[in-house]
């Protein structure tokens, strides 16, 4: 018995590994964004809770998904041939297994929240499992990888509200572009790569150099969006504080990445952007708290 569960959490920690479930920092301080912004102050510890469950459910299943689908691609690619799938370190039967069950977690958190959450959930999956088939014949992968975490903040709006709001769209949409803009970023590690296996991105599309061009018009588009929902919903110095502060950690982002040098991608990539989605929902927090 005592080896059965030794196994079975060494898997499970394989498979955390796999999905770096770590990075759930990225979309999940939007989702609380989100919630703060529709319930105009802090949403109920019910609603918080199944908020929390939803989005771990819906990123394990969209992580897990990707590995799964991409298991072959990554096995060629020197980079992600060490992942737990490609290096055989779990398999493939089990990571269905955790499919199944984060995607049944998505879906009774949804049922938790209110019914639209619910009718709307199957959307989130099918865009989920579509960002990991986009590289085999689009450039936008970004893109659907961004709609993806833009349903963390409309999902929370929708599970506090109950209903799909201007706001809402507004910050999905800030998401979208963000995420589009340092995946961007992250993809130019694989430009070579993806070019001799004939799969598709912007780095691909337009090189290193109009890549990196391209990331900054998304940023800077998300940061005018998060100018919009200053003034659409009337928020304060805080929340301004709040889109100085991001913009300023998205200018050292691109400028730790202008030449094309990616021996400081982690630091641009990993740090940087935990530290906006951070920024951005505590100073939400004090605009609130202050009103």
């Amino acid at each position: 018995m005592a080896a059965l569960l030794s196994r079975i959490t060494q898997k499970t920690v394989i498979f955390l590994e796999m999905i770096k479930f770590t990075h759930t920092i990225f979309a999940l301080p939007f989702a609380f964004t989100g919630a703060l912004l529709a319930a105009g102050g802090f949403p109920s510890l019910h609603q918080t809770i199944w908020i929390v469950i939803a989005m771990v459910g819906a990123r394990t299943a969209a992580m897990a998904m990707n590995r799964l689908i991409d298991a072959e691609i990554d096995a060629r690619n020197p980079r992600t041939a060490i992942r737990a799938i490609p290096a055989g370190l779990i398999g493939k039967g089990l990571t269905v297994f955790f499919i199944i069950a984060a995607t049944a977690l998505l879906l009774f958190a949804a049922q938790r929240l209110n019914p639209l959450c619910l009718k709307l959930s199957p959307i989130a999956l099918f865009f989920l499992a579509l960002y990991s088939y986009c590289k085999r014949f689009t450039a936008l992968a970004h893109v659907v990888l961004g709609i993806c975490l833009a349903a963390a903040p409309i999902g929370a709006w929708i599970a506090i509200r109950g209903t799909i709001d201007a706001p809402a769209l507004i910050l999905g949409s800030v998401v979208l572009f963000w995420v589009a803009g340092f995946d961007i970023l992250y993809a130019l590690q694989d430009l070579e790569f993806d070019r001799s296996a004939g799969l598709h991105s912007i780095p691909v599309l337009l090189g290193v150099n109009g890549s990196l061009w391209a990331a900054r018009v998304f940023h800077l588009i998300m940061i005018g969006l998060l100018f919009a929902l200053l003034v659409l919903m009337h928020l304060g110095t805080f929340f301004l504080l709040g889109i100085l502060g991001a913009t300023a950690m998205l200018l050292y982002e691109h400028w730790l990445l202008r030449d094309g040098n990616l021996d400081k991608l982690d630091a641009a990539f990993f740090n940087m952007n935990g530290y906006i989605s951070v920024a951005i929902v505590l100073f939400t927090a004090a605009d609130i708290l202050t009103r």
